[in-house]
């Protein structure tokens, strides 16, 4: 009994690093307890306490999973949420060593999700019709996710008074609450103003949901699953046999950069990777430089640039 009090504390304790020190959703911290709940399903077997364990037991718990089918990625998230808690046990002095330094993760491959070239992205776009009350909604929210990079959550989530348009920018609000700022091209800044003409009109935005840049038909939020549905539909429209998502475009923007020259610091800014914080960011790049080089490499910018210069005289 005194040691599920003890659990339990460990646990409340747990969860409230999670949500204040790591800043992460509820959804998140759930999945994270859940991997937990996993190895103190192992414990009670063995009749440990979680300050108990060593490598070994972690090896064994490891091998368990292995043995009952899970898959190398899953174990490998699994091990993670385990490698995240002993850590916290260790910061908050409830161990003196943390028994997975040397716990290995299983080789899961390298698997590469699809990029799609210029072409097909213009497709995609080119498919859209304009004449429906969410043609020009759709058409600025693929070219947003494209030429920002964004998360489809950032995505949904992005606001009209994070829209710094007239700078060149939007603010981002990332994993973990972490905002970032994030250069926007010509081409994206035109198809949102094109939105904006009618977007009152035509999607009436409910109280409270007045702020938010893409609705839906209700006046409210639009949601992941709808933007999945868009794109997957105007695949389908252009025969495209590439099996692509919204994240498809996050990492065709990131190849694509890479391929054009881009500095590789800045693309990590861009999409805002944990393996380089916010403020951090921000005292090493001077913002300027940093929309000046995405907008230099970027392939959307090259043709806009292209597009709409003047002839020589």
């Amino acid at each position: 009994m005194e040691n599920e009090d003890k659990t339990k504390k460990i646990l409340t304790k747990y969860r409230q690093f999670l949500q204040l020190e790591k800043g992460f959703s509820a959804n998140t911290i759930d999945a994270y307890l859940t991997d937990i709940s996993k190895l103190f399903n192992f414990l009670a077997t063995e009749g440990l306490s979680a300050t108990e364990v060593t490598l070994a037991h972690l090896e064994s718990f490891s091998a368990g999973l292995r043995d009952i089918g899970i898959q190398a990625r899953s174990q490998a998230r699994i091990l993670s949420g385990i490698r995240s808690f002993y850590h916290f046990l260790l910061l908050d002095g409830y161990i003196d060593n943390d028994p997975c330094e040397l716990l290995e993760s299983p080789n899961i491959g390298v698997h590469l999700p699809e990029v799609l070239t210029m072409n097909e992205i213009d497709a995609l776009l080119a498919a859209i019709n304009l004449s429906t009350r969410e043609g020009h909604r759709n058409r600025a929210m693929l070219e947003v996710l494209y030429s920002c990079g964004l998360r489809v959550s950032e995505l949904c989530d992005l606001r009209m008074s994070d829209l710094y348009l007239d700078e060149g920018f939007i603010k981002v609000e990332g994993k973990g609450s972490k905002q970032r700022l994030v250069p926007i091209s010509e081409k994206a800044i035109k198809e949102l103003q094109n939105y904006f003409i009618t977007r009152n009109l035509d999607f009436q935005p409910k109280p409270g949901y007045d702020d938010l840049v893409f609705l839906t038909s209700r006046g409210t939020n639009i949601g992941r699953i709808m933007v999945f549905h868009i794109i997957k539909e105007l695949a389908r429209q252009i025969h495209l046999q590439k099996k692509i998502s919204p994240h498809t475009f996050r990492h065709s923007f990131a190849t694509h950069l890479l391929e054009g020259g881009a500095n590789l610091r800045a693309i990590q800014c861009m999409l805002g990777h944990e393996s380089i914080g916010t403020t951090e960011i921000y005292t090493h790049i001077d913002r300027h430089m940093l929309r000046s080089e995405i907008l230099l490499h970027h392939p959307r910018n090259i043709k806009w640039a292209k597009e709409h210069s003047s002839p020589e005289k």
